[in-house]
């Protein structure tokens, strides 16, 4: 019995194995070989005459690493190859054609550390191909880059030890020289400023923010107002934009506002945080529920935080460490938590009033709580009255 339960494991095994190089067999093009991670493209005959995809594509979403060398027919790349290729994190397309890569590329490549293009025919890189990679490793030595403002960040993004230890060059009128020395007068990272910084505004009010940036070629500045209740329109201006911000929504407190500025040297960001001010709400307050202790839920909204007042039966409550307000969350504006009470008997029974106020208003709910019965009041096995 202990041998047949090794054969048994021992095909259990093989079956598994025979399943891994079935999907190679399946789902691998033709002059590469593949496993549930990689995939490695040598053969130059016949060589591949495109980006490898696999078959299915949830194989693809497996796939960490792809070798691709001596290609003399692969000479783009883009987000339609890329796009199922999710947990990629290295790439190596090296020896090869290769001339155009998307500035979308790798867009939905996140994951993406280590990229290695030595000795293709590229031209020109897009920061932007890159811009949504976690990449730290960038390796182009070998190809005719141009001496442009396409390829300037190519220097910011290495720095001057990096790109001078992978010896890159490129090709300008004058020749070959080395990408440390590109300074091109007309090419300048841009720069973005957002004032106010902070906007500090009541609820219901129109507010105008204003972004500046700088930079050559000139850049292109685009606000993000996606995520925004209060409507937003914006305006050219002489040296940036300016943002109309009509009917400014409690919604939006605390959410920022991006200015961004780019051109084909790279992009810079600046940030605008709205503060918006408004009076108490009481979103919830809820009837008496018992988990450790008991507690009276409630969820409220306000800027400046409010202030919360306890009241019983019409009195101001007295908090002790056996009946208080615990805060366990909230975000922003939002402030949520419990009136704790431990052990309460019939003497905390009644209506339970909650007041929140800040300088701008008050708002107040009620609810009823019943825990138990007077001590002379009869019950029944339970617990219950009868």
């Amino acid at each position: 019995m202990v041998g047949g339960g090794c054969g048994m494991a021992r095909l259990g095994f093989y079956g598994v194995l025979m399943g891994l190089w079935g999907f190679s067999a399946a789902s691998c093009p033709n002059s590469c070989t593949c496993s549930t991670s990689r995939i490695v493209c040598i053969d130059q005959d016949p060589g591949i005459e495109d980006f490898p995809v696999l078959a299915e594509e949830t194989d693809m979403e497996n796939i960490t690493d792809i070798f691709i060398t001596n290609q003399d027919r692969l000479f783009s790349i883009s987000d339609v190859h890329m796009k199922s290729y999710f947990n990629l994190r290295n790439l190596t397309v090296t020896n090869s054609q290769l001339s155009s890569i998307s500035p979308t590329a790798f867009l939905y490549n996140a994951r993406l550390q280590y990229l290695n293009l030595k000795d293709n025919n590229l031209s020109t890189l897009s920061w932007k191909a890159i811009r949504y990679s976690n990449m730290s490793y960038l390796y182009l030595s070998g190809n005719p880059l141009q001496c442009s403002c396409e390829n300037m960040w190519i220097k910011l993004f290495l720095g001057l030890d990096e790109t001078e230890n992978q010896e890159l060059q490129c090709i300008d009128e004058e020749g070959i020289k080395s990408l440390s020395r590109l300074a091109p007068a007309a090419c300048e990272l841009p720069t973005a400023n957002v004032t106010p910084s902070i906007l500090t505004q009541m609820n219901g009010t129109d507010a105008t923010v204003v972004c500046k940036v700088t930079g050559h070629p000139t850049p292109q500045l685009t606000w993000n107002t996606n995520t925004l209740t209060t409507n937003a329109e914006p305006y050219p201006t002489e040296l940036g934009s300016s943002l109309f911000l009509s009917r400014l929504s409690s919604d939006d407190n605390g959410h920022e506002i991006t200015c961004s500025a780019e051109n084909v040297v790279g992009m810079r960001e600046a940030t605008l945080k709205l503060n918006i001010l408004f009076p108490p709400t009481i979103v919830q307050l809820q009837e008496p529920r018992q988990n450790l202790h008991w507690c009276i839920y409630f969820l409220v909204r306000g800027n400046p935080p409010p202030e919360l007042v306890w009241y019983h039966k019409g009195d101001l409550l007295e908090e002790h460490s056996y009946l208080q307000t615990r805060i366990h969350g909230g975000e922003g504006s939002e402030k949520e938590g419990c009136l704790e009470l431990q052990n309460p008997t019939h003497i905390h029974n009644g209506e339970y009033k909650l007041v929140a106020h800040n300088k701008y208003g008050t708002d107040e709910k009620r609810v009823d709580a019943h825990f138990m019965g007077p001590p002379d009041e009869p019950t029944d096995d339970y617990g219950g009255c009868k």
